[in-house]
């Protein structure tokens, strides 16, 4: 059971993969032990960007990017405005109660027992030869500009229609104020 576990820590990638893989994981224990909002949003930008580590190492560079710019960057920058526009009360909220941290602490180690046992005990096919040469953003970009344009474009349309309604609600709660 544990003999592929040498041959895996033989890579340096999958160091790599394994530091990734405990900065995201640590990212969402953190975002949902915390109870300030700022630290969780900070927590939830530090998963995103350990994600799009691990799209880099998959190498899927497109969707590394789009993770950081829409996820790390972009929702982030949304939080905090939300943060700013709605009141909080100004008191010291207290710390998760230890329960609740001793069972995520069993939950999420039961859970990794689960995947570690899983994942040494399934038979993974060999992957294709990576051609260096095949550039999978030019590919996706023809994609989305030929045959998936229609919902690229109606995409574009539902996020600038939710723009003005959120701006139409700030502005209606700014009056009332």
């Amino acid at each position: 059971m544990l003999s592929g576990l040498s041959e895996f820590f033989s890579s340096g990638a999958n160091w790599v993969f394994l530091l990734f893989a405990m900065m995201a994981i640590g990212g969402a224990l953190y975002m949902i032990s915390f109870t300030r909002v700022v630290h969780m949003l900070m927590s939830a930008a530090l998963t995103f960007i350990s994600l799009a580590g691990i799209y880099f190492l998959l190498e899927a560079e497109f969707v590394a990017v789009a993770q950081i710019l829409i996820y790390a960057g972009a929702i982030s920058i949304l939080m905090i405005f939300g943060i700013m526009m709605t009141n909080h009360r100004s008191g010291d909220e207290g710390l998760t109660p230890p329960l609740h941290t001793g069972l995520a602490f069993i939950v999420v180690l039961a859970f990794f027992g689960i995947l570690f046992f899983a994942i040494q005990n399934t038979l993974f096919q060999a992957a294709p030869p990576f051609d260096p040469g095949n550039d999978n953003t030019l590919e996706l970009g023809k994609l989305f500009f030929s045959k998936y344009v229609i919902p690229f474009e109606l995409m574009s349309v539902l996020l600038t229609v939710a723009f003005i309604g959120a701006v139409i609600i700030a502005k209606r709660e700014e009056g009332e104020a």
